[in-house]
């Protein structure tokens, strides 16, 4: 019977402990639908980040290799030295739907995510950083050999 209690302290103590720490579902169903079905890369990021002026920034890494053999699996890491980075957006301009990914970071996170991303055709990879209110990008020149979008 001892067992039994500590583990239902245990599994309270952890729901209580990380239930501050989660988003509300509603905040997590927050996302820009019409952003993501373009198949345009100005109407994309028109339509994600409407009237936003942007700023080229050299604090801006996007790690990725040049000349990639199979577009279906990508892997990018993106890093920022901006401060108080808000949010890191992914599009890449000639895919069928360039807006690929948003990571929207806690305040005081460190500006970096890794992840993987399909690509058609070789493509600039653009990354859109938010830091402070302002919207800072770069972007860097992918070679595809084989897409991995179709």
């Amino acid at each position: 019977m001892l067992r039994r209690d500590s583990l239902k302290f245990i599994s309270s103590a952890t729901l209580v402990l990380f239930s501050g720490l989660l988003k509300p579902v509603s905040a997590l169903a927050k996302w820009n639908q019409v952003a993501f079905d373009d198949t345009d890369y100005d109407t994309a990021i028109n339509s994600y980040f409407p009237d936003q002026q942007m700023q080229v920034s050299n604090k801006i890494a996007i790690k990725v290799h040049p000349i990639i053999e199979n577009g279906a699996v990508v892997p990018v890491e993106i890093k920022t030295d901006l401060a108080e980075p808000e949010s890191i957006t992914i599009f890449v301009d000639k895919n069928p739907t360039p807006l690929i990914a948003n990571f929207d970071l806690f305040a005081g996170s460190i500006g970096f995510v890794s992840t993987r991303i399909k690509m058609e055709q070789p493509s600039n990879i653009i990354v859109v950083v938010k830091s402070e209110g302002k919207f800072y990008t770069t972007k860097t020149f992918v070679e595809v050999q084989e897409g991995g979008c179709g």
